[in-house]
Parts: C-alpha cells; structure tokens; sequence
C-alpha cells in the first residue's frame, strides 16, 4: 500500500521544465532571475566591455543592422533587451524622426540608458519600460520596427519571444535579430572559441570586476541555435520574407523578417 501511495505521488508531481543557464541546467523559472542577476552587476560596465570583447567591431555590426534595416521618419521602434539604447539610438539618429520604446529586464540597464539619451538630447523621443520579452505589455499591432540585439540567447523560451514580436508588429512591420551565432568553418570557430573563454572572462574581471558574469555570456553564445535553426524559428512564428546575413564570418548574425 505505502509504494502505491508512493507512485501514485511521484506520478501526481508535475515535471519541472529546465533550460540553460550558460552550460548550467536550471529550472526555467530561474533563468529570468539568474540573467537580471548578470546585467544587474555589470550594467555600469556594459558599454565599455562591448568596445573591449570585440574590439569595437560591434559598432560596425550594428551599423550594417541599420544598413539593412533602414530607418524611415514616423516609425515606431520596439527595441527588445534594449539595455542602454544603443539599437534605439542608432535607429532615432537614421530616421531623423521617430519614436523609440527600450524595453528590458533589468532595471539598472534601463537607467543607464536613461542618462545616455539625457546626454545626447534624445529623452523625448524614447520610452524606457521594465519588461519581459516573452509578454510583452503592449496591444496587438502597435509598432512599425521589433528590434533585439544580443538578447534574444538570454530569454529562457526564445521561441515565445518571437511570437510576441509578430503579435505587436502592425501588419507590414519588420523584425530584425542581431546575435551572435557560428562560424561555419570547425577551424575559426574552435579559434574563436579559444579566446572567447579564455580571454574574455579574464576582461570581465579585470574591466567590471565580475568575471562569472561573463563567462555566462561566452557559454549563452555557444549554447544559441545556429543561423538555419533560428531562422527556421523566425518562421515559426510567422514571419515571411525570412532571411539572415552573417558577420564577420558568422562571429554574429542578423536576421531579418516581415508581418505580411
């Protein structure tokens, strides 16, 4: 009687989901915490450690980013894990004029940003808003652009946050995802791979004074799908017209989609 009893409880017990935290396994509804836990400790930092990891090649990356994108006058731009604004910046200064809404997770980013915009007179043309990619608190079909730049590897069901970018874009709107992702060639990404848990970890440390941070962030890299597999994702969420360009070699990735 006492082991029936035993398995009829072990069978009435729901299965935890988990997921990656870096090459950590952890239950899923601990991922959001542990990531604002690493942008919460380096927020101050971001910016410079961005210049530092990879040279300052990232500007370029986000450059090309609005290359593709390109911005027109009176759109409205949701920049998902917005952080301190730099997709949203960029895409204000091309536009010439619009209207930009930074959404993030974590607090600390956002004020960061904040004092960004103050400094360069761009306050009014900015929201900043705690959130959640994977529910997003806007109406169905309100903006014209979805951005998300370097975060999407950090949402625990990347999947979800897709979806939630179709349902806010008006019928026309465009998404556009920069992340990193894989070289195709075993060569250069076993390279790559050398300095990036090697060296950037230790710039963590010496730069932000918080190593674990970004040993997270080198393994959130190689732990993200590669370029076919996200794009099949892209479409799953129904975007047509979905296409990805590789960066450097396919260091990072951007990809592109259309609410038709």
């Amino acid at each position: 009687m006492g082991d029936e009893v035993g398995r009829q409880d072990l069978m009435s017990k729901p299965e935890q989901k988990t997921t990656h935290f870096g090459f950590t396994t952890v239950p899923e509804a601990e991922k959001a915490g542990k990531v604002q836990g690493v942008f919460t400790n380096v927020a101050s930092k971001y910016d410079i450690m961005n210049d530092v990891m990879s040279m300052g090649i990232h500007r370029v990356w986000k450059d090309a980013m609005m290359d593709w994108l390109a911005p027109r006058p009176g759109q409205k731009l949701l920049d998902v894990a917005g952080g301190t604004g730099d997709i949203s910046f960029r895409f204000i200064n091309r536009a010439g004029r619009a209207h930009a809404t930074v959404l993030d997770i974590t607090e600390s980013m956002l004020v960061e940003g904040r004092k960004r915009a103050e400094a360069d007179n761009l306050a009014s043309s900015l929201d900043w808003t705690v959130g959640d990619a994977m529910s997003l608190p806007f109406e169905d079909n309100t903006f014209d652009v979805y951005t998300i730049s370097f975060g999407i590897r950090n949402v625990t069901r990347p999947q979800e946050a897709l979806n939630e970018a179709f349902r806010v874009l008006k019928p026309g709107g465009r998404l556009m995802v920069l992340e990193f992702s894989h070289i195709p060639n075993d060569g250069m990404q076993w390279l790559y791979d050398r300095y990036s848990f090697n060296v950037i970890p230790e710039m963590g440390k010496l730069i932000a004074g918080d190593r674990d941070s970004y040993q997270y962030l080198v393994e959130s890299i190689r732990n993200f799908p590669d370029q076919d597999t996200f794009l099949d994702m892209v479409k799953k969420a129904g975007f047509g017209n979905a296409k990805f360009r590789n960066l450097s070699l396919g260091i990072a990735a951007l990809h592109s989609g259309w609410k038709i």
